[in-house]
């Protein structure tokens, strides 16, 4: 059984390298196409590299399992697309017609390069600005899970006055609709037509009837429904392809199999706690993989919406089975946090190192580690799941381009601290970051729903500092020699060097370049007489525990007017100080982006 949009296999295989299949250059493109003189800047900085991990030792089973999950990869690739921007597949319909059509010039080719690394229609440009490079509307923070035209200031005056629809209208999977005529009919249409649908969403029927006989205008209120509905044909797709995969597995690896039989079932009804349980607790065999939505970083209008993703991994064992037996202790890793109300937590944290096989949706790209689930109720049941990609963390041509980087960056004197091992561990325990600290508020509420938009970029500050903050003490117990420590610190600083100023819409970069800011502050970074950065690590302990205190306060309150005020006061770029070392970085570093191929997938 095979599932596979045929945009998804055009975008892929129309994706192998331009000399392969390029036509003549110079062909006119119609209104509203990137030319040359702006895909080239791009593509110039944009390192390319191939994952292919040795499948040989896999069974029979195996294999036909990995072929299902890519498949089921595939949909949720598609769906990603849809769900980032309203015109995303048909402006991809579109390319492919005029790729054809030409005969495939060089230039159509090196739009879907650009489809591809951007993972849809929009670019982000070496300026760092969001931009469409195909005749498609601008981008918007809800993207296409919201309507296109409501703000938040919308949505929170019309949840003001009814605080029973918060719930469901900031439910993490479901898409947000206008009440009309034709989005209610569309919806019931789709549960008449799936009675399974109906069947796991118990009222949702009932709630849609009783809006359209409503009175009042059309269009004055809003409602969700589930991904489940709104996506109903690809995600029966994904249903059945992880069914099938199940039942393949099944008598070589029963957990494996327990997992994708749940996470399929989860997708119909968009809970995913049966799936979550047998995912961090199961043990599995050779392969892995992260399945739906979780992160919500693409939501720029709430923060609380996730986007699709999947993975098909294939476990390293002795790396994972040395690994986990490095970690323990961590509930004294825990108590040791500069806040009140510890957590209970679990030292049988499963940690794996893989390879990746695939990517797809949100995910694909080179993301060096995942921890799920998200939920705090499924956290505190059954634990997390910390996954490190190790052929990705390790890739030569991604840490040469990195180090040139920090070499340009830093001292002299401060060169060669930067090393793979810094860089691993820093992320393992960034990871492990994530497990720890608060899980909700000390009221009981909703980190994600309290701290709205800058939820995200908290929680990754969080884990950045609960890495560092805990280094001394790892280094206490013998994981770390004084060497490993300063590697850990280095790649601390390594990790708030920004190439270009950053967006407020991106957490991961605002949130380093308040690390920046607060080192440089506690004079653990100073600006020596040459414009770079020079480290002094007797201070850094002391400045993490002191960032980390006002963070984790953020979260215990959950005051949400604090963590505006704290990363109003840091997230501050300095344009006679920071865009010089910036240039620096960018003149070093040959590459800003990164396109991946992957072997699995005939790339």
């Amino acid at each position: 059984m095979r599932f596979c949009n045929p945009l998804i296999a055009f975008s892929r295989t129309g994706l192998l390298a331009a000399a392969l299949t390029a036509g003549a250059a110079g062909a006119e493109l119609p209104p509203g196409y990137w030319g040359s003189d702006e895909i080239e800047p791009i593509l110039e900085r944009t390192l390319v590299i191939r994952l292919a991990p040795d499948l040989s030792e896999l069974t029979p089973a195996e294999q036909a399992t990995v072929e299902d999950l890519l498949a089921a990869g595939q949909v949720l690739h598609w769906l990603y697309l849809q769900s980032t921007h309203p015109q995303s597949l048909e402006a991809l319909a579109e390319l492919a017609v005029v790729h054809e059509r030409l005969e495939s010039p060089v230039e159509t080719e090196k739009l879907l390069d650009l489809y591809r690394l951007f993972k849809g229609p929009i670019a982000t440009t070496l300026e760092n600005e969001r931009v469409a490079f195909l005749p498609v509307a601008a981008e918007v923070p809800g993207k296409n899970v919201y309507p296109s035209d409501v703000t938040r200031e919308e949505i929170e005056a019309w949840l003001e006055e009814r605080p029973d629809e918060r719930a469901a209208i900031l439910g993490v999977r479901s898409v947000v609709r206008r009440v009309t005529s034709d989005n209610l009919e569309t919806d019931l249409a789709v549960l008449e037509g799936h009675p399974e649908l109906a069947l796991l969403h118990p009222g949702l029927g009932a709630r849609l009837s009783e809006l359209t006989t409503e009175p009042g205008d059309e269009a004055s209120g809003f409602y969700a429904v589930p991904y489940s509905v709104a996506y109903a044909d690809e995600i029966l797709q994904a249903y059945h392809l992880l069914q099938h995969a199940a039942e393949t597995i099944r008598s070589e690896d029963p957990d494996f199999a327990a997992y994708l039989a749940n996470r399929a079932r989860d997708l119909l009804a968009d809970d995913y706690e049966a799936g979550d349980a047998s995912w961090v607790r199961g043990e599995f065999g050779k392969l892995n993989g992260q399945i739906g939505s979780y992160e919500t970083y693409d939501d720029e209008l709430l923060g609380v919406k996730s986007f699709f993703s999947a993975n098909v991994l294939l476990r390293d064992r002795e790396r994972s089975d040395k690994l986990a037996e490095a970690i323990g202790g961590l509930q004294e890793l825990e108590d040791s946090l500069p806040y009140e109300d510890h957590k209970s937590v679990s030292s049988d944290i499963p940690v794996g190192v893989y390879n990746v096989i695939a990517d797809f949706g949100q995910a694909r790209g080179t993301n060096t580690a995942t921890i799920l689930p998200n939920d705090a109720d499924h956290a505190r049941k059954y634990g997390r799941t910390i996954m490190l990609r190790y052929n990705i963390m390790t890739h030569p041509d991604l840490f040469a381009n990195t180090r040139a980087g920090w070499a340009a960056a830093v001292a002299s004197k401060h060169a060669d601290e930067l090393t793979l091992d810094g860089n691993f561990n820093r992320t393992l325990w960034h990871e492990v970051g994530h497990y720890l600290g608060p899980s909700s508020t000390a009221a009981g509420g909703n980190l994600g729903q309290a701290l709205a938009e800058r939820s995200d970029l908290i929680e990754e500050l969080k884990s950045d500092l609960v890495s560092l903050y805990i280094a001394p003490a790892l280094a206490e117990s013998g994981y770390y020699d004084a060497a490993g420590l300063r590697a850990v610190y280095a790649d601390g600083v390594r990790r708030t060097l920004q190439a270009v100023k950053p967006r407020r819409a991106q957490p991961y970069q605002t949130m380093q370049l308040m690390q920046m800011n607060f080192l440089l502050d506690r004079g653990v970074l100073s600006w020596d007489g040459d414009g770079r950065l020079a480290i002094d690590f007797t201070r850094y302990a002391d400045a993490v525990a002191a960032m980390l205190t006002e963070v984790l306060a953020i979260q215990s309150t959950g005051d949400v007017e604090r963590a505006r005020k704290f990363v109003d006061a840091y997230a501050v770029w300095d344009e006679a100080r920071h865009e010089p070392l910036a240039k620096r970085i960018r003149e070093a570093a040959k590459y800003r982006y990164r396109l991946v191929r992957y072997a699995a997938l005939g790339e």
